[in-house]
């Protein structure tokens, strides 16, 4: 009976392990060549493309990667994901307005804020 539960806890475990989606803003190489369809190479290209452009705003994006088309796109877009999250409320246009960053001097026609 220990056996068998033990069996079907590590098959539980992998399954879930199987359907977590890969954040291609933090994998690593090695965890985008556990995608399907996605080789060292184009592991490689999604890394080097990240580097040199910064982090990927939607998953569609990954399709301007060099050696990621259509194809390849449709069979791993169930397996990735952008930040953990949907996207962010400004690109379906419903934040009017951004918060000052950090250490940025307000604009000049800036109300102060009443507590």
């Amino acid at each position: 009976m220990k056996k068998l539960l033990l069996s079907l806890f590590a098959s539980l475990a992998f399954v879930s392990s199987a359907f977590a989606a890969v954040d291609i803003n933090t994998a690593t190489q090695q965890q985008l060549e556990a995608l399907n369809g996605i080789g060292p190479e184009k592991a490689k290209a999604i890394v080097d493309y990240r580097q040199k452009n910064g982090a990927f705003k939607t998953t569609e994006d990954l399709m301007k990667v060099p050696g990621i088309k259509e194809g390849t796109y449709s069979k791993i877009k169930t397996e990735v994901m952008v930040g953990g999250r949907a996207a962010p409320a400004a690109a379906a246009g419903t934040n009017k307005a951004a918060p000052a960053a950090a250490g940025k001097p307000a604009p000049a026609n800036a109300q102060p804020v009443k507590k």
